[in-house]
């Protein structure tokens, strides 16, 4: 059995029944979670009562965020603006923590207090897509006199633990507290490449509900932000441990993401590979498949069996112990281990156990990067837009209502957009340039077919690397004519005057109301052309 836990194939994604909000595949103003029918009791502080209640509900808000989604097929412009909303937990350090999803791309945020009418300006200080966390910091400061930090607990829930999950989800204004129990505890992934612990609960999550705390007792273990679709309460909730790993993160100012291993890894539970490996029934671990890089000094080899990871064992499905009673994925102690990036491990290669250390990065460099919180550049040439490939755009592509439709064309075509969607860069710097959008109406583009989201090859025979480089390439051109071929089965070269394809280009940015021929980078390399 194959375990790489950080499958982002987009055909994968359209199979995927899990609701994650973290990331929107093509954002719309509903960037929440799904409702699921409430089959736990809905109540007011007032009626479920107790000052541990009214406490917790003291330090719960209501997040409300205009935000500006980026338009993958007009990256000139941005969508239009949406206004949203959740919840969010006052935390100590005075500030605000709720989920990456509510605020990303937010133009304006505030918050307002529980049973309050004011709506206090907010600015987001930090902000990890990839664990769906976000810390805002407001305005007035005086907001949290009244308004305590709730503490957090320091362990893990148990299983059937009861919790209250506090928020602001639609179908009303007041506060509402849904009560379930904590059903399963794993490590799963969250959002390409970023893996975490997650808790499972049965308490009704609607939308609205994401950033609210999960309480158990009078304290925080956890923060909402997804469930499970087409399923009857099945919520997740973020743990407090992965709270405090991204609040230790930006202690410094800086959000540097947590630290993974990108190696693929097969199970060792048929007897037929253990045999084949000559092992001896004590070796106990995970196979490395694939090693994350190919280079000699690279510590990991096709082969090696992980056996441990720092001091705990690993078993044959690659899951260790915590506890008495919990198992999830080794790759858990990835973030508890590492240290200044390197990651302890012991592995047995050709029968005797060797100690290595594994590099490990936040980040897993690929042909089609995942824009975080930015906004895709593009550039404009005459009729053409070009734009980098992201792992945003093909997922908007292929997840959206037609998405069956563009997946089985882009087969058809061989688009490097669904065979080098996993791929690393073949050399530093790799992107796949990409034409986001049809051609501007123009009389160059006369008997060509729309070159609409196929892959740039070459410019004037020149291979493209990516986006600055064909700014470059366009930049420096000389001869009579600017040729634009693709990657794409049954793509044509399309062929244009250049002198005519650059003076057309004003009159096509003013004809369809495009402000700027190019995003900020790469009119900085455009422009540099009058300094030669």
């Amino acid at each position: 059995m194959n375990l790489n836990p950080f499958c982002r194939h987009p055909l994968t994604a359209l199979l995927l029944t899990f609701n994650f909000v973290l990331l929107p595949t093509f954002p719309t103003a509903a960037a929440d979670v799904s409702a699921i029918p409430a089959s736990s009791s809905v109540a007011t502080p007032s009626a479920s009562g107790g000052a541990g209640t009214d406490a917790v509900a003291n330090s719960v808000v209501k997040v409300f965020a205009t935000v500006r989604y980026p338009d993958f097929y007009r990256p000139w412009t941005k969508e239009s603006p949406s206004d949203i909303s959740g919840s969010g937990v006052v935390i100590e350090g005075k500030r605000i923590l709720t989920c990456a999803h509510m605020v990303l791309y937010a133009s304006q945020v505030q918050v307002q207090a529980n049973q309050a009418g004011d709506k206090i300006s907010a600015t987001v200080e930090f902000v990890a897509p990839g664990m769906d966390l976000a810390v805002l910091k407001l305005d007035d400061p005086a907001f949290f006199d009244s308004h305590p930090p709730l503490p957090r607990a320091k362990m893990l829930p148990d299983i059937k633990d009861a919790v209250m999950v506090y928020g602001f989800p639609e179908g009303g204004t007041s506060l509402s507290i849904t009560k379930g129990i904590v059903s399963r505890i794993e490590f799963t992934g969250y959002n390409y490449p970023v893996s975490g612990l997650r808790i499972q609960i049965d308490a009704a999550i609607n939308p609205g509900n994401s950033g609210g705390p999960a309480v158990v007792g009078d304290k925080m273990i956890g923060l909402a932000f997804s469930h499970l679709s087409e399923a009857e309460n099945i919520g997740y909730i973020i743990p407090g441990e992965e709270i405090e790993l991204f609040l230790q993160d930006v202690a410094d100012g800086h959000y540097d993401g947590k630290p993974a291993m990108f190696d693929e890894l097969q199970t060792l539970e048929n007897p037929a590979l253990r045999s084949f490996l000559k092992l001896d029934k004590s070796v106990h671990g995970m196979i490395v498949h694939k090693p994350n890089s190919t280079d000699a000094a690279y510590p990991l080899k096709e082969w090696d069996v992980i056996t441990q990871i720092g001091d705990p064992p690993v078993d044959d499905q690659g899951m260790i112990k915590i506890g008495d009673n919990l198992r999830v994925r080794f790759q858990y102690l990835v973030q508890k281990t590492a240290r200044d990036g390197r990651l302890p491990l012991t592995v047995v290669r050709a029968g005797k156990q060797v100690q290595v250390e594994l590099p490990v990065s936040p980040q897993c460099p690929l042909v089609t990067p995942n824009l975080g919180n930015d906004y895709p550049s593009y550039f404009i040439c005459g009729p053409l837009v070009f734009s980098t490939a992201t792992d945003q755009f093909v997922r908007a592509l292929t997840g959206n209502s037609r998405g069956a439709r563009w997946m089985s064309w882009l087969i058809a075509r061989n688009s490097p957009l669904l065979t080098r969607f996993d791929d690393k860069p073949a050399f530093p710097g790799e992107e796949l340039v990409v034409v986001p959008s049809p051609f501007f109406p123009h009389k160059l583009v006369q008997g060509y077919s729309s070159p609409f989201c196929e892959v740039v090859k070459a410019v004037n025979d020149i291979p493209i690397k990516n986006l600055d480089q064909l700014v470059e390439v366009l930049r420096d051109a000389k001869g009579e004519s600017i040729t634009v071929a693709f990657n794409d089965r049954d793509g044509e070269t399309l062929v244009f005057p250049r002198a005519a394809m650059l003076a057309a280009t004003d009159d096509i940015l003013t004809d369809n109301g495009v402000r700027s021929q190019g995003s900020p980078d790469t009119l900085a390399i455009w422009n540099t052309k009058a300094a030669k």
